[in-house]
């Protein structure tokens, strides 16, 4: 029987790139911001350098890209660790693309790349499988509304 529960989540933003003449141009300000939650290190953030932000400060497309690989990957442990798959080491080098109209935009795919070291060659078939559950059961995965590719290598590690 499947039942439904309800989850809260609280963030807090504050822009701080106001340079002294606040948004008077579109030039003369900073889009630097900090975003915070209770109890976990600030994320700095900005905009796409594109857009007049700061590179060396994360922003909004690459944490929505962050939150896709460290979804995949949290539900894809758990379904190797229900189905008997022992995974080793896990990376994953994601890409997003965004297509961009007029003053709007919106990400049109994620390619998640995720690279699997595991124990047993007995278990790579499984492994290879699992990546389908795991992006069904993805929460983030699951509310965007643009696809989600995977490209998966699983590899075996070798005594020595």
């Amino acid at each position: 029987m499947a039942f439904s529960r309800s989850h809260h989540y609280a963030v807090r933003i504050e822009w701080t790139g106001n340079l002294g003449t606040g948004t008077d141009h579109y030039r003369s300000y900073a889009r630097d911001h900090t975003v915070s939650a209770e109890g976990v290190p600030d994320v700095l953030g900005s905009a796409d350098p594109t857009f007049r932000g700061d590179r060396s400060r994360w922003n909004p497309e690459q944490l929505l890209l962050a939150a896709l690989t460290q979804c995949h990957m949290l539900s894809y442990l758990h379904h190797c660790a229900v189905n008997g798959v022992v995974v080793l080491s896990y990376a994953d080098e994601a890409e997003g693309t965004m297509e961009t109209e007029g003053n709007g935009g919106r990400f049109t795919s994620a390619r998640l790349r995720p690279r699997v070291e595991i124990a047993e060659e007995s278990m790579r078939e499984r492994a290879v499988a699992l990546h389908g559950p795991a992006s069904r059961d993805c929460f983030i995965a699951s509310s965007v509304n643009f696809p989600v590719h995977h490209e998966p290598v699983v590899t075996v590690r070798t005594a020595g």
